[in-house]
C-alpha cells in the first residue's frame, strides 16, 4: 500500500460526501477547503502523510483564519508557509460569506490555535521532517459553518438530524486514516475531538488521549498552553520528558 495515495484517497472521499449534506437556516454558507484549497491540501499529504505514524491528533473542524485559508488542519499562515514550506494555489469557495473572504496566504487574519499548536511542534523539531516522522495532524470535520451575520459554527452546535449525518460520514473517514496510518495513540485536541475519535474507533486497538484546546477563547489555554500540552502529552506517553 502507498501511504500517501490512500490518504488522498480517503480525503477525497471524505470531499464527495462531505459536499452532499444539506445544512439548513441558521446555517448560511458552508466551506469546504478539500475543495477549494485541494492542492495546499494534497501536497499536506504527500509530503507529510506518506508514512505510519505512532500518534495522530485530531482537531474539530476548520477554523476561519486557518484551514478555510490553507487546506492545513490548525493552517496559521506562517506555519503552512515557513514552518511546512508550503505553498499551492487557493481558488474560492463558490459562493463566499462577505464577511469570511478567502485571500489563502495573503490572509493577514492570525489563527491563534494554530499559531500555537504549530509553534510547539516546531519548537521541538525545528524541522517538520522531525514532528511528521511519528505525529500527523487532522481534522474530524472538513467543513466550515458560518451563520448569516457571519458567526463561525461549531459542528456540536448543529442540529441533531444534520449532525449525525455529518458524523457518518466523518466518522467513516477517520476508520479509514487510523487503518491507513496504525496510530498507537488518537489525541483529541479538545474534548470534543477526544469524544468523537473515541466512538468512532470504539474498536480499534488504539491508546487515546486529550490535550487542552489551544483556543483563544479558553481561558486555561490563556494561562501558557504550550507547557500544558507538553505536560499532557508527557503524561500519556506519547512525548518523553
Amino acid at each position: 500500500m502507498i501511504i500517501a495515495d490512500e490518504m488522498l484517497k480517503a480525503a477525497r472521499s471524505l470531499r464527495r460526501a462531505a459536499d452532499k449534506l444539506i445544512f439548513a437556516e441558521p446555517t448560511s454558507h458552508v466551506y469546504n477547503p478539500l475543495g477549494y484549497a485541494w492542492k495546499m491540501h494534497e501536497r499536506y499529504i504527500q509530503r507529510f502523510g506518506a508514512s505510519t505514524k505512532r500518534a495522530v491528533l485530531l482537531g474539530m473542524n476548520p477554523g476561519p483564519w486557518g484551514m478555510a485559508q490553507t487546506g492545513i488542519p490548525f493552517g496559521e499562515i506562517a506555519a503552512v508557509r515557513d514552518y511546512m514550506g508550503l505553498d499551492e494555489p487557493i481558488k474560492r469557495p463558490d459562493e463566499q460569506h462577505p464577511k469570511r473572504p478567502i485571500e489563502g496566504l495573503a490572509c493577514k487574519r492570525s489563527e491563534v490555535s494554530g499559531r500555537r499548536l504549530w509553534g510547539l511542534f516546531q519548537e521541538r523539531w525545528p524541522a517538520p521532517e522531525g514532528f511528521f516522522a511519528e505525529h500527523f495532524v487532522l481534522n474530524y470535520c472538513p467543513l466550515v459553518f458560518m451563520e448569516a451575520g457571519g458567526k463561525n459554527r461549531t459542528p456540536d452546535k448543529l442540529p441533531a438530524a444534520e449532525r449525525e449525518a455529518l458524523e457518518a460520514v466523518c466518522d467513516a473517514h477517520l476508520r479509514r486514516v487510523v487503518q491507513i496510518l496504525e496510530p498507537e495513540f488518537v489525541i483529541g485536541v479538545g474534548a470534543f475531538a477526544q469524544q468523537r475519535a473515541q466512538r468512532a474507533l470504539e474498536d480499534a486497538d488504539v491508546t487515546f488521549g486529550r490535550i487542552l484546546h489551544p483556543s483563544p477563547a479558553s481561558p486555561a489555554a490563556n494561562r501558557g498552553w504550550a507547557p500544558q500540552a507538553t505536560e499532557q502529552l508527557e503524561n500519556l506517553g506519547v512525548w518523553s520528558a
